[in-house]
Protein backbone atom coordinates (compact mmCIF):
# COMPACT_ATOMS: atom_id res chain seq x y z
CA UNK A 1 0.00 0.00 0.00
CA UNK A 2 1.19 3.64 -0.92
CA UNK A 3 2.51 5.42 2.42
CA UNK A 4 0.05 8.10 2.24
CA UNK A 5 -0.36 9.17 5.78
CA UNK A 6 3.59 9.76 5.53
CA UNK A 7 3.21 11.15 2.08
CA UNK A 8 0.92 14.07 3.82
CA UNK A 9 3.18 14.44 6.77
CA UNK A 10 6.25 14.68 4.35
CA UNK A 11 4.01 17.15 2.29
CA UNK A 12 2.62 19.17 5.35
CA UNK A 13 6.05 19.40 7.31
CA UNK A 14 7.95 21.20 4.14
CA UNK A 15 4.94 23.37 3.14
CA UNK A 16 6.31 26.15 4.44
CA UNK A 17 9.99 25.21 4.29
CA UNK A 18 12.56 27.70 2.06
CA UNK A 19 12.01 27.83 -1.55
CA UNK A 20 14.53 25.41 -3.01
CA UNK A 21 16.05 26.00 -6.12
CA UNK A 22 16.69 24.02 -9.03
CA UNK A 23 19.75 22.51 -8.46
CA UNK A 24 19.44 22.06 -4.50
CA UNK A 25 18.99 19.46 -2.21
CA UNK A 26 16.23 18.41 -0.17
CA UNK A 27 17.00 16.85 3.15
CA UNK A 28 14.08 14.46 5.22
CA UNK A 29 14.77 12.35 7.74
CA UNK A 30 12.70 8.94 8.17
CA UNK A 31 12.36 5.68 10.09
CA UNK A 32 12.08 2.29 8.48
CA UNK A 33 8.48 1.18 9.69
CA UNK A 34 7.74 -2.96 10.23
CA UNK A 35 5.53 -2.75 6.89
CA UNK A 36 8.06 -1.23 5.19
CA UNK A 37 10.36 -4.85 5.38
CA UNK A 38 10.92 -7.82 3.05
CA UNK A 39 11.16 -11.86 4.78
CA UNK A 40 14.67 -10.91 5.28
CA UNK A 41 13.60 -8.58 7.86
CA UNK A 42 15.10 -5.16 6.16
CA UNK A 43 13.50 -2.75 4.08
CA UNK A 44 12.09 -3.85 1.28
CA UNK A 45 13.74 -2.96 -2.40
CA UNK A 46 10.40 -2.23 -4.05
CA UNK A 47 9.61 0.00 -0.63
CA UNK A 48 12.88 1.91 -0.87
CA UNK A 49 11.34 2.69 -4.59
CA UNK A 50 8.26 4.13 -2.86
CA UNK A 51 9.98 5.88 -0.40
CA UNK A 52 12.11 7.96 -2.16
CA UNK A 53 8.81 9.63 -3.13
CA UNK A 54 8.49 11.11 -0.11
CA UNK A 55 11.86 13.30 -0.98
CA UNK A 56 10.92 13.83 -4.40
CA UNK A 57 7.63 15.09 -4.36
CA UNK A 58 8.31 17.53 -1.31
CA UNK A 59 11.63 18.97 -3.46
CA UNK A 60 9.44 19.57 -6.34
CA UNK A 61 6.81 21.27 -4.24
CA UNK A 62 9.74 23.41 -2.65
CA UNK A 63 10.97 24.13 -6.30
CA UNK A 64 7.31 25.65 -7.14
CA UNK A 65 7.07 22.52 -9.63
CA UNK A 66 3.94 20.62 -7.77
CA UNK A 67 1.90 24.43 -8.19
CA UNK A 68 2.70 24.46 -11.87
CA UNK A 69 1.64 21.00 -12.04
CA UNK A 70 -1.77 21.70 -11.15
CA UNK A 71 -1.70 25.21 -13.07
CA UNK A 72 -0.71 23.72 -16.35
CA UNK A 73 -2.68 20.36 -15.80
CA UNK A 74 0.56 18.66 -16.20
CA UNK A 75 1.84 15.20 -14.70
CA UNK A 76 5.27 14.05 -13.34
CA UNK A 77 6.57 10.60 -14.12
CA UNK A 78 9.45 8.49 -13.86
CA UNK A 79 10.46 7.05 -16.94
CA UNK A 80 13.81 5.24 -15.75
CA UNK A 81 15.23 4.37 -12.63
CA UNK A 82 18.51 2.47 -11.32
CA UNK A 83 19.18 1.63 -7.63
CA UNK A 84 22.12 0.56 -5.93
CA UNK A 85 21.24 -1.38 -2.61
CA UNK A 86 24.54 -1.28 -0.46
CA UNK A 87 23.68 -1.43 3.62
CA UNK A 88 21.12 -2.13 4.95
CA UNK A 89 18.30 -0.77 6.80
CA UNK A 90 16.46 -2.39 9.47
CA UNK A 91 12.99 -2.03 11.59
CA UNK A 92 12.77 1.06 13.66
CA UNK A 93 16.65 2.63 11.91
CA UNK A 94 16.15 6.32 11.22
CA UNK A 95 17.67 7.29 7.81
CA UNK A 96 18.39 10.56 5.82
CA UNK A 97 17.34 10.88 2.78
CA UNK A 98 18.78 13.21 0.22
CA UNK A 99 17.44 14.31 -3.14
CA UNK A 100 18.23 16.52 -6.24
CA UNK A 101 18.17 17.51 -9.04
CA UNK A 102 21.55 16.83 -11.41
CA UNK A 103 20.54 17.80 -15.03
CA UNK A 104 18.36 17.57 -17.54
CA UNK A 105 18.34 17.33 -21.39
CA UNK A 106 16.06 18.10 -23.83
CA UNK A 107 13.36 15.75 -22.44
CA UNK A 108 14.39 14.33 -18.97
CA UNK A 109 15.13 15.68 -15.59
CA UNK A 110 17.64 13.70 -13.79
CA UNK A 111 17.29 13.02 -9.95
CA UNK A 112 19.95 11.32 -7.73
CA UNK A 113 18.47 10.37 -4.14
CA UNK A 114 19.84 8.29 -1.48
CA UNK A 115 19.24 7.19 1.88
CA UNK A 116 22.05 7.45 4.41
CA UNK A 117 22.62 6.58 8.50
CA UNK A 118 25.28 8.67 9.03
CA UNK A 119 27.85 9.18 6.82
CA UNK A 120 26.93 5.63 5.99
CA UNK A 121 24.83 5.59 1.89
CA UNK A 122 22.67 2.51 2.62
CA UNK A 123 21.61 3.12 -1.09
CA UNK A 124 21.42 5.06 -3.72
CA UNK A 125 19.00 5.99 -6.84
CA UNK A 126 19.30 7.53 -10.88
CA UNK A 127 16.25 8.66 -11.46
CA UNK A 128 15.21 10.04 -15.25
CA UNK A 129 11.48 11.96 -14.99
CA UNK A 130 9.66 13.59 -17.18
CA UNK A 131 6.58 16.32 -17.12
CA UNK A 132 4.25 15.29 -19.07
CA UNK A 133 0.86 17.02 -20.40
CA UNK A 134 -1.88 15.77 -23.09
CA UNK A 135 0.81 16.30 -25.98
CA UNK A 136 3.50 14.56 -24.14
CA UNK A 137 6.49 15.38 -22.38
CA UNK A 138 7.58 18.93 -21.70
CA UNK A 139 10.72 20.32 -22.36
CA UNK A 140 12.38 20.67 -19.16
CA UNK A 141 13.41 24.02 -20.22
CA UNK A 142 9.75 25.27 -20.99
CA UNK A 143 9.05 24.01 -17.18
CA UNK A 144 11.88 26.01 -15.56
CA UNK A 145 11.15 28.96 -17.25
CA UNK A 146 7.40 28.90 -15.76
CA UNK A 147 9.26 28.02 -12.24
CA UNK A 148 10.99 31.29 -13.23
CA UNK A 149 14.42 29.72 -12.98
CA UNK A 150 16.60 30.98 -15.80
CA UNK A 151 19.11 28.11 -15.33
CA UNK A 152 21.46 26.75 -18.02
CA UNK A 153 21.11 22.68 -17.97
CA UNK A 154 24.83 21.58 -15.78
CA UNK A 155 27.19 18.96 -17.54
CA UNK A 156 25.67 15.71 -16.11
CA UNK A 157 28.41 14.01 -14.58
CA UNK A 158 30.25 10.83 -16.86
CA UNK A 159 28.32 8.29 -14.76
CA UNK A 160 25.20 9.52 -15.79
CA UNK A 161 25.86 9.86 -19.62
CA UNK A 162 26.88 6.64 -19.48
CA UNK A 163 24.32 5.18 -18.16
CA UNK A 164 22.20 7.01 -21.09
CA UNK A 165 23.88 5.87 -23.90
CA UNK A 166 23.53 1.99 -22.39
CA UNK A 167 19.90 2.64 -21.74
CA UNK A 168 19.82 4.04 -25.41
CA UNK A 169 21.18 0.42 -26.28
CA UNK A 170 18.78 -1.72 -24.37
CA UNK A 171 15.50 -2.93 -26.92
CA UNK A 172 12.54 -1.58 -26.25
CA UNK A 173 9.71 -3.46 -25.48
CA UNK A 174 12.25 -6.25 -24.65
CA UNK A 175 12.36 -9.00 -26.77
CA UNK A 176 10.46 -12.41 -25.43
CA UNK A 177 11.33 -15.78 -24.54
CA UNK A 178 10.03 -18.26 -26.62
CA UNK A 179 8.75 -19.80 -23.76
CA UNK A 180 7.06 -16.57 -22.51
CA UNK A 181 5.59 -16.00 -25.76
CA UNK A 182 3.46 -19.02 -25.61
CA UNK A 183 2.79 -17.99 -22.10
CA UNK A 184 1.51 -14.74 -22.70
CA UNK A 185 -0.38 -15.78 -25.49
CA UNK A 186 -2.78 -18.15 -23.09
Amino acid sequence: MYPLIRFAKEMIKFRRAPRLAPLGTHVSDHICWPWDLDPWIELNNGRTLTLFDLGRIPMASRMGLIGQLRAQGWGITVAGSSVRYRRRVRAFQRFRMTSRVIGWDARFVYIEQAMWRGTDCCNHALLRTAVTSAEGIVPPQRVLDLLQASHQPPPLPDWVEAWIAAEQTRPWPPELPPDAQAALTR
